[in-house]
């Protein structure tokens, strides 16, 4: 029998983007029982609807995805949102994951967690080295949180719960509204309006030389899955897919897959973010077997599809 087919999986954020993909692939490995609530039945920041969800789902496994985020220009906006909403929806899960015997709980935490000048490639070790950059330090922060509380119960419970520090992820039902959306479907968005409106330039933040590191969704999912079945410590471990490229290169990227040709115009009033993101992906690797299989130009183009194939008129 595959593992999944013996456990009940509580996943948080079962609706959103990455939650979505995930719920449909352990529906295709045969899981015995998958609970993908929604916040309208259980409020994760308040404590008595996360005891009723222990109590309703009996889960014996927790994948906590669920997560206030966004762009840089929503993390500015709402800084204190971003920190209490997901510091207090990661310690509670985990606590009362521990207090109810659950067996295992991953906790997904995120690339922004890491200091704003670490040295690249990002290796676990040095997450502590340094203050996140600034613009998504309440969000980056908030979440680093549940890797000290992992390591903690740890230490005194010998509780099984990880960390994992997904690298900015990308793909089919990607979150597309300008106000909240990450860099590649607002792109996209751009892109593609610009074209159908014959617009002959866009407008990007920033001066398009930071980079990043992306890694499409299903890719991230196997490594969950992976990391939830074999992986039982709590050293913090990196997903990712180990390419970089610069935020100039990736707009002509996505420009090339959606037609467009106007010109590209770099807004140096707003802010860059992290100068540079490049996971070392060597632990997942050597700890649990993922590596990443979609190339970008694969994981691109099918996105682009989707959003064209899916989007409102």
């Amino acid at each position: 029998m595959s593992f999944w087919q013996t456990h009940r999986v509580l996943v948080t954020g079962g609706g959103g983007f990455v939650g979505t993909h995930l719920v449909r692939r352990l529906c295709a490995l045969g899981c015995a029982s998958i609970a993908a609530p929604r916040k309208a039945e259980y409020d994760l920041r308040d404590l008595d609807a996360v005891i009723r969800l222990y109590k309703d789902t009996q889960p014996t496994i927790v994948i906590h995805l669920a997560s206030v985020v966004g762009g840089i220009g929503a993390n500015r906006a709402r800084p204190a949102e971003f920190f209490y909403d997901n510091l207090i929806m990661g310690t509670q899960l985990l606590d009362q994951a521990w207090r109810f015997g659950v067996p295992k709980f991953v906790a997904i935490g995120t690339v922004c967690a890491y200091p704003k000048f670490a040295a690249v490639p990002f290796r676990e070790d040095d997450l502590w080295s340094g203050y996140p950059e600034e613009t998504n330090a309440p969000y980056g922060l908030a979440k680093k949180m549940m890797l000290v509380q992992s390591q903690a119960y740890r230490q005194q419970y010998g509780y099984n719960s990880i960390f994992l520090l997904p690298v900015n992820l990308y793909g089919p039902g990607d979150n597309f509204d300008p106000g909240t959306s990450h860099v590649i479907p607002a792109l996209i968005k751009k892109c593609v309006e610009a074209v159908e409106q014959g617009a002959d330039r866009i407008e990007v933040w920033g001066d398009g030389t930071p980079t990043r590191e992306f890694l499409y969704v299903e890719d991230a999912v196997e490594a969950i899955l992976l990391a939830g079945e074999r992986y039982d410590s709590s050293d913090p471990v990196n997903i990712g897919s180990g390419e970089e490229i610069s935020i100039a290169d990736l707009t002509r990227c996505v420009a090339a897959v959606a037609g467009f040709k106007g010109r590209i115009e770099f807004d140096t009033s707003k802010p860059n973010g992290q100068p540079r993101r490049k996971l070392d992906t060597s632990r997942a690797r050597e700890r649990f077997g993922f590596e990443s299989k979609t190339t970008f130009a694969e994981g691109l183009k099918r996105t682009v599809d989707w959003y064209l194939t899916t989007r409102r008129p």
